[in-house]
């Protein structure tokens, strides 16, 4: 699994994960809206701590400055 995710790339994805969990919890969490919200928050941390993005990789996008091949 080669790291495709950058510093600024992992921090946005932490924000905005923490920031969809919230927003999940003031719409419902057992609403649809609010167990979307939870997965695309968990999608987002998990990406970014492992600094991997399957979906990067599809596209051929690297934001990582210095990746390990």
């Amino acid at each position: 699994m080669t790291t495709n995710v950058g510093s600024p790339d992992k921090i946005a994805r932490i924000v905005l994960g923490v920031v969809a969990a919230v927003v999940a919890f003031l719409v419902g969490p057992a609403s649809v809206l609010g167990i979307i919200l939870f997965v695309v928050a968990a999608i987002l941390v998990v990406t970014a701590l492992t600094g991997f993005c399957p979906l990067y990789r599809i596209v051929g996008i690297n934001t990582c400055k210095i990746s390990a091949h």
